[in-house]
């Protein structure tokens, strides 16, 4: 399915795709049997679908837990003109935090960041005294974090911005509900709870691959989009592919084709933000950025 191209009133930014290159890193969360994630990825492989689907801008979000893939992510960024923006990851518990801090800030692409929190064995590993502490830095710092988490996750999330209420947050996927069982409950309940924090923002991206792979259609994400846009509004919703991710389901046009057809209702400056404004406010991707030697020289 190919969606219709958006009007040039504002840009289209997706604002969570992935690059990976399976010659620098591995990547344990990956299936072990072979699939089409199992390749490496990089802009070359991305820009022909961000010009079949009139996508202008990007964000990059990090898929290894190293600071060796942030700082790899940002070259990637400023060889790549669409890339407008990275989400990187530092250790949130480590002592040398702020340190490694300083000098990602220093390039003008690092926008935010994330941790694979719903990999780890516990449920409220974010919400433990280590991680708010590393978060209370991120925040301090101005800079963006991007909630990874299940339906189990979301509990946590209120108790976190509690404790670290200048937080500017988002929750990706809109926290990986249950579509291909049609699952709701308790997901709805927990994820408004969230929605009810004041400011914070969602993602509606990685739904296809919470779906039946082979036989989903727009129609089963649509219940839950619609709640998403029910309980944060447009002007806390962000569109994200989560490409390659999402090619275990469905390729890039029909992911945001499905988008576009469960939010077709929304009026046009509201699809306007949800396709591109909000992103560009969220992440702060207005900023004219150096090139990629000046900006490391800084």
């Amino acid at each position: 399915m190919k969606g219709p191209r958006m009007p040039d009133k504002t840009q289209v930014i997706d604002s969570h795709h992935h690059f990976w290159d399976l010659t620098r890193f591995a990547y344990p969360w990956m299936p072990q049997e072979d699939s089409v994630l199992k390749r490496t990825y990089g802009p070359p492989e991305l820009a022909p679908s961000l010009e079949e689907t009139g996508v202008d801008k990007t964000v990059i979000v990090q898929a290894h837990q190293s600071v060796d893939e942030t700082r790899w992510l940002l070259k990637v960024a400023h060889e790549s003109p669409f890339v407008a923006g990275v989400v990187g990851w530092v250790d949130l518990t480590g002592p040398g935090l702020g340190d490694v801090l300083d000098e990602l800030q220093r390039d003008v692409s690092f926008k935010g960041v994330r941790h694979i929190w719903h990999d780890e064995a516990a449920d409220d590993w974010l919400a433990r005294p280590a991680a708010v502490r590393g978060l209370k830095e991120v925040a301090r710092r101005g800079l963006a974090y991007d909630f990874l988490v299940r339906p189990q996750h979301l509990k946590y999330v209120p108790q976190i911005i509690d404790a670290v209420p200048d937080l500017r947050a988002v929750i990706d996927h809109i926290a990986k509900p249950l579509i291909k069982e049609r699952g709701i409950e308790p997901w709805l309940s927990d994820l408004r709870r969230v929605a009810n924090v004041t400011g914070i923002m969602c993602k509606v991206s990685g739904m296809v691959t919470e779906a039946d792979h082979r036989n989903w259609t727009p129609q089963d994400l649509r219940p839950y989009t619609a709640h998403v846009v029910g309980m944060f509004g447009w002007d806390r919703l962000m569109f994200g592919s989560d490409w390659p991710v999402c090619l275990l389901a469905g390729s890039y046009a029909q992911v945001i084709g499905a988008a576009r057809a469960n939010l077709e209702w929304l009026k046009p400056h509201e699809r306007d933000a949800v396709f591109g404004g909000n992103a560009a406010r969220f992440y702060n991707l207005g900023a004219d950025r150096p090139s990629y030697e000046a900006s490391r020289n800084h």
